[in-house]
């Protein structure tokens, strides 16, 4: 059995990526610890649990309650019963907080994303975080990050080196074509708040999507060639690029996880099934109870 520690902003993290990721561990056997940053209990991102607040109605009453574009960009309903299933388990709700964290006794460490600015800019920016990201690196754990979590991870210096910990690594994260779609979408739709969809904005002069998760992350690296993004023609290419097909516990096939030995990457909530279950089987199987 592993211990696997998830750091998480207190709120507006995404629902999918952190508890399908837990409770593919826990029921893989292995022990999760979560952190957050004040050391109570998160909440996820409001929006992708109920998928209210993306429609040009959703300020009206009533209606408001009824969604339609949110039901394509919220978790689903495997993502849902897992995000209650996770909010009532003793792990959840007694985490550490980020200061408490560290790399020692600690087999894995998972970063999942969000993309809603006003909770994830403290998780992707925090200090601490980067220093366990770059602890973790250094000491050879585990690492897996998936969406905007591999953005803390590029923006994770190491002190020896002055680059990114993902420098010299191959990644994938949160893809342009995703994010950009989904951001022109909701800024549409959520007219009243039509940065939604971004953690980080252009500033004036800056090409569209220089400060997308894929531009930034890809600065980070070694060779722009080291990010990684499913090949047009490949096997199941549109299922996996569409945005639209979801994994789950049985289907890889709309999954895309980049394995790089010690670190795992994944783009979005659609991969987390395969993401969590590449990290399990790192950790090792269950001893056998004989």
């Amino acid at each position: 059995m592993g211990t696997v520690l998830i750091p998480i902003p207190d709120r507006d993290f995404d629902p999918t990526e952190v508890a399908v990721s837990w409770r593919v561990l826990t029921r893989s056997g292995h022990r999760v610890v979560f952190a957050t940053e004040s050391g109570g209990p998160g909440v996820a991102d409001d929006i992708m649990v109920t998928g209210r607040g993306l429609d040009v109605w959703s300020v009206l009453p009533v209606l408001g309650a009824v969604p339609l574009i949110g039901l394509a960009l919220r978790a689903n309903k495997d993502g849902r019963r897992a995000y209650r299933e996770m909010v009532a388990s003793n792990e959840f709700r007694h985490p550490i907080t980020w200061a408490e964290a560290g790399p020692d006794g600690v087999d894995a460490l998972l970063l999942p994303g969000g993309h809603r600015a006003r909770g994830m800019r403290s998780y992707i920016d925090s200090d601490a975080l980067h220093r366990l990201v770059v602890d973790a690196f250094a000491r050879g754990i585990l690492v897996a990050a998936i969406c905007h979590g591999v953005l803390l991870a590029a923006r994770s210096i190491d002190p020896a080196t002055g680059r990114s910990v993902l420098h010299g690594r191959k990644t994938t994260a949160l893809t342009w074509a995703m994010e950009g779609l989904a951001w022109r979408l909701t800024r549409i739709t959520r007219f009243w708040d039509r940065d939604y969809y971004r953690t980080y904005t252009e500033e004036p002069g800056r090409p569209a999507g220089y400060m997308s998760v894929q531009s930034e992350v890809t600065r980070a690296l070694e060779n722009p060639d080291d990010f990684r993004d499913v090949v047009r023609g490949s096997p199941d290419w549109r299922r996996k690029s569409s945005g639209m097909a979801r994994d789950t516990a049985t289907d890889s096939r709309p999954a895309f996880v980049v394995d790089d030995g010690n670190y795992v990457s994944a783009r979005w909530p659609g991969d987390t099934h395969t993401f969590a279950s590449v990290v399990a089987q790192k950790l090792g199987p269950l001893p056998d109870p004989g």
